[in-house]
């Protein structure tokens, strides 16, 4: 199978559209991934099969037929190369999308990108997730947050849910076994103003992956001791 029809078919399998401009886009997104990954360390993926599959198509699995046409303000923290946030850009262009990462070679990369792929409502911020969570320009501005950073659910939680308005949500991509980082983390999502509503189970179109996206919906505003200085919730994690 061709990397292109590895590309399509993984659309189809998830009912999301495909057409000629988001194949174009992802090509020049996949080119310049492998240029500057050549520079700069952005992925450990660099196949071209991988970057379609395990970046790219892995990114959209959030997006069903609905939520790929609607209307949203969505920020992804710790975004490294992008993902998910520029592939969720690429398939539905309503959204406005914030990519923030405490990497500043890895933003002057995104922003390469999003001027070759001539992508609009695309914000930079270089920074960290700790002060930006406290700025009342972000803070609570945003029905969706995404991230696949590596990380405790309860430390991405407190990086994350502080961006997130009421009745908005935190996606967190993670990998297969959850269960008990699910269980650990309720009770500090829930200081947090937030409670998780479901684990969705995917598995990645053309390989035996189990990708699980836990949905944590903000039901609370977070309270203003949160997020706390940077550094203090990856050591010292809430409970």
């Amino acid at each position: 199978m061709s990397l292109i029809k590895i590309l399509e078919e993984g659309f189809k399998e998830l009912d999301l559209i495909y057409n000629r401009d988001i194949e174009e886009k992802f090509i020049k997104y996949k080119d310049l991934l492998k240029e500057w990954n050549q520079k700069i360390n952005i992925t450990a993926i660099d196949n071209d099969k991988d970057i379609y599959v395990k970046h790219f198509i892995d990114s959209i699995l959030l997006l069903d037929e609905n939520s790929s046409i609607e209307e949203k303000n969505l920020i992804d923290v710790g975004t490294g190369g992008g993902f998910p946030g520029l592939p969720l850009k690429i398939v539905n262009n309503n959204f406005h999308i914030t990519l923030l990462d405490s990497l500043r070679k890895r933003i002057d990369f995104l922003l390469i990108v999003v001027q070759n792929l001539n992508l609009q409502g695309v914000d930079l911020i270089h920074g960290r997730a700790e002060d930006f969570g406290r700025d009342k320009k972000y803070r609570e501005n945003f029905d969706i947050c995404v991230s696949r950073a590596v990380a405790p659910l309860n430390v991405l939680s407190e990086y994350c849910l502080p961006f997130v308005k009421i009745g908005g949500y935190f996606a967190s991509y993670k990998s297969e076994n959850i269960s008990q980082e699910i269980i650990d983390s309720s009770s500090a999502i829930r200081k947090l103003g937030g409670i998780i509503k479901e684990t969705r189970e995917i598995k990645l179109p053309g390989t035996d992956i189990i990708r699980k996206i836990v949905i944590i919906e903000k039901i609370e505003n977070t309270h203003k001791n949160y997020p706390r200085k940077a550094g203090k919730p990856s050591k010292d994690p809430l409970i």
